[in-house]
């Protein structure tokens, strides 16, 4: 699948999750479920983010050019590591990764690790979005910069000092970026180590019409429908 698809996908699964999801469910996986508005629209944001972070193994991917040399840095480091592209990260092991380092992080780093994990976040989906130019030019990552660092100045004035739902909304993202995949012809090594991949080729081909016309633009209208039913004072 493409970024913005990946993006679409992740706000999507965290409104529904927050909204419609039997409250004994989330529960259990997150503790207490009483999410403001505002925290239904930010979740929403950084889910949306944090459905490319499986993609930081390809250096060459949309979030590896997010935050310039730095981003590309990390996305060589993390390819040699986890074995290339769609290995390592697109593992049911790296979302719980994802989701306990966040919250580990959170209790034990305190608001400036939240506020980097929102930064980079937003940055990758600002990226995906197609907010900004395309290309590795400074012109391109330096505005993402700008646009992401912008929000996260504003989420600050209202993300809760410990938001419980951070780790959830990150590891939520990295799993529907993995499930994503798995409906493309190529798969996904869900056992990773283990080489065997899920597919379930329902998008023959990343980006075809299907995907862009449909799949996506439908994802985007069902979670603004959610948020204007259950964020939007009535």
């Amino acid at each position: 699948m493409l970024g913005h698809s990946h993006a679409t996908s992740g706000a999507l699964a965290f409104v529904t999750a927050a909204t419609i999801v039997p409250p004994a469910v989330l529960e259990f996986v997150q503790g207490p479920v009483e999410i403001s508005a505002l925290e239904l629209v930010l979740g929403a944001f950084i889910t949306a983010g944090a459905a490319l972070l499986p993609d930081i193994d390809h250096p060459n991917s949309t979030i590896a050019q997010s935050l310039g040399p730095v981003s590309n840095t990390l996305a060589k480091g993390v390819s040699a590591v986890s074995g290339g592209h769609r290995k390592g990260t697109h593992g049911l092991l790296f979302v719980l990764l994802a989701g306990w380092a966040t919250w580990a992080g959170v209790h034990h780093l305190g608001r400036y690790f939240t506020l980097g994990v929102v930064f980079v976040m937003l940055a990758f989906g600002v990226r995906a979005l197609h907010l900004t130019p395309k290309g590795d030019s400074l012109r391109a990552y330096g505005l993402c910069v700008l646009l992401a660092g912008a929000g996260t100045v504003l989420m600050d004035r209202w993300l809760p000092d410990s938001p419980y739902w951070l780790p959830f909304a990150i590891g939520l993202g990295a799993l529907i970026h993995i499930v994503g995949d798995c409906l493309t012809d190529r798969g996904c090594p869900l056992l990773w180590p283990l080489k065997p991949k899920l597919t379930l080729p329902i998008i023959s081909r990343t980006g075809n019409k299907v995907e862009t016309w449909v799949l996506t633009p439908l994802m985007g209208l069902v979670t603004v429908g959610l948020l204007y039913v259950y964020a939007v004072p009535n």
